[in-house]
C-alpha cells in the first residue's frame, strides 16, 4: 500500500522533509517546485512509514486504498506524475539506505554570540506566520506579531473557502506560534492608522511587512460599481466572517450568479454558491452566510472566461473537486467551435456535458443545480438600474446578455502601498533585494506584497526561508538600524493605540 496527496495539497513539503525515501517530489531544490499544482508521491518508491500523513499540516497525505469517491482519481494523478521522463526517479543505489543522498549543506551560520534580536511581523497570515517561525525556530529573537484586525490568521482565516476545513488546518500549525514566550501579539494594531512605520522601526531591530495583496482587480467595464456586483474575494471573506463585510453584504435571492475569472477563487466562489446549505452547516461558515444561503434562490452560477480552457488558471484539483460535488451538474456552454476544439485537446474537462445554453431562458427551479462555464467571453457590461440585471458578454461568436442578479469579479488581486514603504504601482509590490527593502534598512517583505499575488500557501514557506536569511545576514554583517525604544515602550504604545 503507497500514499497519495489529495486536493488540500498546500505545497509546504513538510512532508518532503520527513519522507525517508525521497519519493515526494518536486523537493524545494527542483527546479518544478512552485510551478506544480501540487506535490506527489511516487507510488514505486514509497515504503508506507506514514510520516508524510503525520507531517501534513493539511491532512492531504492519505492511503490510496483508504481513497474514496472523487479521491480515488488522485492515486492516479500522483502515478502519472512519474510516467514522464522528466519525473522518473532514479534506480535507488544498491545498499542499507533506499536513495543518494547530497552532501549536507548550512545556508545560515550564526556567530555563538548572537544575540536575542527584536522583530516586528506585520500581519499574521501564512507568510508572516512562516517567518514569525523561522526566528523562533532558528535565533533566539522577540517577536511582535501585528495584525489590524481583531483575529489572527490573515488568509488562512478569512480567504480559504469555509468549506475546505482541512485547507484552514495549515492555521493549526502556526497557532502555537502565537503564545510562544518570544512571541507578543497585537491585535487589532492597523499600520498607518494606530502606528506608524517610524514608530515600528524605532522599536524593533527589524521589522518584516507579510500584508499580502489585499486590493481585488477591477474588470474596467461600466456597471461594476453597481449594486449587486462585487469581488468574488469580498464574498468569500464575508462567507468566513470577516469584520470588514457586513452581514447582510449580499442578497441571494436571484436565481443565477454571474462569476467572472477562471482562477480558484471564482471556483470557490461557484462552489459556495450551489452547495447543499445542509453540507456546509459542519463548517466554520458565517452564521450569517450560512442562514442567507439557506434563503437563497441560486440554480446557477455561470464562470465566464475571457479566454479558452486552455488558459483556465484554477488547478486541476479544484476543478475536479467540482465534478464531485453532490447534486450539481456541470456544464460547459458550447456557443463556440473553438471551445470544444480546445476541449477536446486537453483532459480536464473533456467528460464535461456540452450544451449551447439558452440564455433567453430561466434556469430550472427543480433537478440539480448547475455551474456553467462559458469560455471566450469576456464582460463588457454590468448591466441593470439599482442593481443588477445581467452581464452583457462579447467574443468570437458575438455579444449576449446572460441575466444574473449578482456579478462577482475574480480576476486576481493586487498590493497597496503598506504605509511608510516604497510602492512599484505596476506590480503591486515593494521594491526588494530578496527581501529587504529597497531604501529603508531594517525593513523586510514577505509573501504576496514582495512577489506579487502568485502561490498558494505553502510557497510562503521558501520566500521565507529567503527574507529572513537576509535579515539575519544583515543583523550578523551590522547592517540593522539600532533601536530607540524599549519592548516595554513599545507595548504601552500599542495598547494606547490599538482599535
Amino acid at each position: 500500500m503507497a500514499f497519495a496527496i489529495t486536493q488540500t495539497c498546500c505545497s509546504d513539503a513538510t512532508c518532503v522533509s520527513v519522507c525517508p525515501v525521497n519519493c515526494i517530489h518536486p523537493t524545494p531544490e527542483e527546479r518544478a517546485f512552485g510551478s506544480t499544482e501540487m506535490l506527489h508521491i511516487d507510488p514505486k518508491s514509497c515504503i508506507d512509514c506514514g510520516a508524510c500523513a503525520d507531517a501534513c499540516p493539511v491532512d492531504a497525505v492519505l492511503p490510496v486504498e483508504r481513497l474514496t469517491g472523487g479521491q480515488r482519481e488522485y492515486a492516479r494523478i500522483n502515478a502519472a506524475y512519474y510516467e514522464t521522463e522528466e519525473h522518473r526517479p532514479e534506480q535507488p543505489v544498491q545498499g542499507p539506505v533506499f536513495h543518494d543522498w547530497g552532501a549536507p549543506s548550512f545556508d545560515r551560520v550564526l556567530p555563538p554570540d548572537f544575540g536575542p534580536l527584536r522583530v516586528a511581523v506585520v500581519g499574521t497570515g501564512p507568510a508572516g506566520m512562516y517567518a514569525a517561525r523561522d526566528l523562533l525556530l532558528h535565533t533566539p529573537a522577540e517577536v511582535t506579531l501585528i495584525d489590524r484586525l481583531p483575529v489572527a490568521g490573515g488568509l488562512v482565516r478569512y480567504g480559504v473557502a469555509p468549506d475546505h476545513p482541512s485547507t484552514k488546518k495549515a492555521g493549526e500549525s502556526f497557532a502555537r506560534f502565537l503564545t510562544h514566550p518570544r512571541v507578543r501579539l497585537c491585535l487589532g494594531l492597523e499600520v498607518g492608522g494606530g502606528v506608524t512605520a517610524d514608530e515600528l522601526a524605532a522599536h524593533h531591530d527589524a521589522v518584516i511587512y507579510a500584508v499580502g495583496a489585499q486590493e481585488a482587480r477591477r474588470l474596467g467595464v461600466p456597471g461594476e460599481d453597481r449594486p449587486g456586483s462585487a469581488a468574488a474575494t469580498e464574498f468569500v471573506a464575508w462567507c468566513n466572517g470577516h469584520p470588514d463585510v457586513a452581514p447582510d453584504a449580499f442578497d441571494l435571492s436571484a436565481d443565477r450568479v454571474v462569476v467572472v475569472g477562471n482562477g480558484n477563487v471564482a471556483l470557490d466562489a461557484a462552489r459556495l454558491l450551489v452547495s447543499d446549505p445542509a453540507a456546509l452547516r459542519g463548517t466554520p461558515i458565517a452564521a450569517h452566510a450560512l442562514a442567507e444561503l439557506r434563503r437563497g434562490k441560486v440554480r446557477e452560477v455561470v464562470v465566464l472566461g475571457r479566454r479558452g480552457p486552455e488558459h483556465a488558471a484554477y488547478t486541476r484539483t479544484e476543478l475536479l473537486a467540482l465534478k464531485h460535488l453532490p447534486g450539481v451538474d456541470l456544464i460547459v456552454d458550447d456557443h463556440d467551435p473553438a471551445v470544444g476544439a480546445a476541449i477536446d485537446e486537453a483532459a480536464a474537462l473533456r467528460d464535461v456535458r456540452r450544451e449551447a445554453v439558452d440564455w433567453s431562458l430561466p434556469p430550472t427551479a427543480d433537478g440539480p443545480r448547475r455551474i456553467v462555464f462559458r469560455f471566450l467571453s469576456a464582460p463588457a457590461e454590468v448591466c441593470g438600474e439599482e442593481s443588477v440585471r445581467a452581464v452583457r458578454v462579447t467574443g468570437t461568436a458575438g455579444e449576449v446578455e446572460i441575466p444574473a442578479g449578482l456579478a462577482l469579479r475574480a480576476v486576481g488581486h493586487r498590493g497597496t502601498p503598506p504605509a511608510g514603504l516604497p510602492f512599484d504601482e505596476s506590480t503591486g509590490t515593494v521594491p526588494h533585494d530578496r527581501g529587504r527593502v529597497t531604501g529603508r534598512p531594517g525593513a523586510y517583505v514577505v509573501g504576496w506584497i514582495k512577489r506579487g499575488a502568485s502561490g498558494g500557501i505553502g510557497a510562503n514557506r521558501v520566500c521565507a526561508t529567503e527574507t529572513v536569511g537576509s535579515l539575519l545576514d544583515d543583523a550578523v554583517a551590522g547592517r540593522l538600524p539600532t533601536p530607540t525604544g524599549s519592548a516595554r515602550a513599545f507595548r504601552r504604545l500599542a495598547r494606547r493605540r490599538r482599535r
